[in-house]
């Protein structure tokens, strides 16, 4: 009544911000220990000495299902008029099939059985992720994002913990990532009770609390300025170690695993102060122009390092920068989308700037890394990086 009163903008609760935010973490919590830590053993107990080239298999059919399914129950939610049932639907049957891994006799059996989680998942991620633009107004849009910054952290701490020694035998760790996952989504579900947004689910409407518009052509600078990004992203987090190796041979996986550690832990915090400023200053896109640039000279700096302490000093600014770049911009996608009755759709086809990279990024390493060496990969990933930045500070917006 207060807010109808004095006609200032309406906000979404803290509460559903940080449930919202919890659960986030719980989708990557689903697939992040899975698919880095405990797949790879399943495959190898299966398939032995073809571990790599069954792991590409399971890779691309799952790359293929997962763009599919996210469109394609985006576009569900949109046409049913709701989410909450479908995140329920594919957190049931996603955290079902995760357990089923373990009963998987061959390596056909359970490339069959990645393909269908990957289904399932994507029925509760996709949801889930329009959720917050339909009850999340653009003056939280930054806050938002800097909360999504968990995400990435989460799903690397519970690989750690599920993988402690002694704790949980192979099997038991999938059932206790199930665990994890529904006991980080069902809050948002049963406890968030957002504040109505109506006004959200009107195209062309004067929305209040949205004080910055954008023009046409918005959305698709910012899907190819993630997608740039992104595939900077994937070839860091494909070759970082075998990059350290080459100019340390003393570098460990364990040293690697530290410095993402180090890296997620710190990008949360800045992605906060980031989204915050984001919000109050009326700059929706600033930071993420900033955070793409920023990692443009971390993969200079990378290009040029000559020894160890070059080389992850370079790795960090550009972990850190990109890390709040990819959080806010999450948030900030849902700011230009034009048409809220498609808005599960359109996030679908934005995911596609996390899938496509996997596809993209091996053929350009192989094209450049034997010809000019990593310092010639680093700085062809500059390059896309500075597009990228280039897109978003000259993105055109009305006011």
């Amino acid at each position: 009544m207060a807010q109808a009163e004095t006609g200032a903008p309406p906000r979404q609760s803290h509460r559903f911000l940080w449930l919202y935010a919890l659960a986030v973490a719980g989708g990557a919590v689903s697939y992040v220990p899975f698919l880095t830590l405990l797949l790879p053993v399943r495959v190898t107990d299966l398939a032995g000495n073809e571990t790599i080239t069954y792991l590409a298999y399971i890779a691309f059919a799952g790359a293929i299902a997962a763009s599919i399914a996210n469109i394609g129950f985006g576009w569900a939610s949109d046409r049913t008029g709701t989410r909450v049932p479908w995140i329920l639907g594919g957190l049931l049957l996603s955290c079902l099939l995760l357990v089923s891994v373990s009963e998987a006799q061959t390596p056909a059996h359970l490339i069959g059985l990645i393909v269908v989680w990957q289904l399932s998942l994507n029925m509760m991620l996709a949801p889930l992720t329009a959720w917050a633009g339909d009850v999340v107004p653009d003056a939280q849009k930054g806050l938002l994002g800097g909360l999504l910054a968990f995400a990435p952290a989460m799903g690397a701490a519970a690989g750690a913990l599920v993988t402690i020694p002694g704790l949980a035998d192979p099997d038991a760790r999938l059932i206790l990532v199930a665990l994890l996952v529904a006991g980080m989504v069902l809050p948002v579900v049963l406890f968030g009770k957002p504040v109505p947004m109506p006004h959200l689910m009107r195209s062309g409407a004067e929305l209040p609390g949205s004080r910055r518009t954008f023009r046409r052509g918005a959305v698709s600078r910012m899907w190819l300025a993630r997608l740039l990004v992104q595939i900077a992203e994937a070839a860091l987090f494909a070759y970082l170690l075998i990059w350290f190796v080459s100019i340390d041979d003393s570098f460990t996986d364990s040293d690697t695993a530290r410095i993402f550690a180090v890296v997620l832990g710190l990008s949360v915090p800045l992605a906060l102060l980031a989204g915050r400023w984001s919000d109050r200053r009326d700059r929706p896109i600033l930071p993420l122009a900033i955070g793409a640039g920023i990692g443009t000279g971390g993969l200079l700096i990378m290009a040029l390092a000559q020894d160890l302490a070059g080389a992850i000093a370079g790795y960090v600014v550009f972990g850190l920068s990109t890390g709040v770049f990819l959080a806010l911009h999450s948030s900030q996608t849902l700011r230009v989308l034009p048409r809220p009755e498609t808005r599960g759709r359109d996030l679908g086809l934005f995911n596609l700037t996390n899938t496509m990279p996997s596809l993209i990024m091996p053929w350009l390493t192989i094209m450049l890394v034997p010809l000019f060496g990593f310092a010639g990969l680093f700085v062809a990933l500059a390059a896309l990086a500075a597009i990228a930045t280039a897109l978003l500070v000259t993105m055109p917006s009305s006011n």
